[in-house]
């Protein structure tokens, strides 16, 4: 038996799809472009579907920058800033839902109050002490890079959520079993959230991968360079090459694609962990 959709049902489909365009058209345009030949970009109106496949554009784009580096040096960045998010966010979330301290609960709200002060109004007293600190240049660039970021209120208020709905009566058993706070956290507590620690980790590496403006300001250093800096360059180096632009955006989206399309469902998931608290 045919199971009917309802008319609302149809409605909320054709609007999702809709807002599905927008959100789609710039990435479809990025990589088709990006295999795109300079008559099929220089058409008015541009062309949406290339006449003939221009592979060379991918390769041009490693001749024209160091684009290699650049992979290297945002790798370096994201993985480092991913790595210490997670753990200082699962250690200091472990210390708020399960620690006793004193004015535990003003202690957390002035942690969450740092997530309402932009990012912007402390830029430049972290560059001052970054470059106070020598950390500007040479081949200390990658920790500027990343000292600021090795911590995360967010992260922390969802581990935390996530935390408060573990079991009392499974934390109990192993405290009777002998477990320590050190012990439980890391063997049972850890374990069992899993889908919320993956969506810090998605959250936070999208966040890292895509910076822009703290690496444009701090590296001095051509060779310590990210990706997104370092694919700004061809807009001004091959300005006449579109192809060539476009088939950089295209290298540099591949890892965060790769990274929402196989983390999705760790993202829903530890998003909704804490929603029944």
């Amino acid at each position: 038996m045919s199971r009917r959709i309802s008319p609302g049902r149809i409605a909320v489909y054709v609007v999702l799809g809709l807002a599905l365009v927008p959100v789609l058209f710039p990435v479809y345009y990025a990589f088709a472009g990006a295999v795109m030949g300079p008559g099929d970009l220089a058409t008015y109106p541009p062309a949406l579907v290339p006449h003939a496949l221009h592979w060379q554009n991918f390769g041009d784009v490693f001749d024209a920058v160091p684009l290699g580096r650049f992979y290297v040096n945002s790798a370096v960045q994201a993985g480092v800033i991913t790595l210490a998010q997670v753990v200082t966010s699962i250690l200091a979330a472990y210390a708020f839902a399960f620690l006793r301290m004193p004015a535990k609960a003003a202690t957390f709200a002035l942690f969450l109050a740092t997530l309402m002060v932009p990012w912007e109004s402390i830029i430049i007293p972290n560059y001052l002490a970054i470059s106070d600190w020598g950390l500007a240049r040479g081949g200390l660039t990658y920790l500027g890079l990343v000292l600021p970021f090795l911590a995360s209120a967010f992260g922390t208020f969802l581990l935390r959520q996530a935390f408060l709905q573990f079991p009392g009566e499974l934390r109990d058993a192993a405290v009777i079993d002998g477990c320590g706070h050190w012990r439980l956290l890391w063997r049972v507590v850890v374990p069992l959230s899993k889908p919320s620690i993956a969506a810090v980790g998605v959250y936070v590496f999208l966040s890292a991968w895509n910076q822009y403006f703290w690496p444009l300001i701090l590296i001095r250093d051509p060779e310590y360079q990210t990706l997104q800096i370092g694919i700004s360059q061809l807009n001004d180096a091959e300005a006449a090459q579109p192809g060539l632009i476009l088939a950089g955006v295209a290298l540099s989206l591949l890892p965060t694609l790769a990274v929402v399309i196989f983390g999705q469902r760790y993202i829903v998931r530890g998003l909704t962990a804490g929603a029944l608290r």
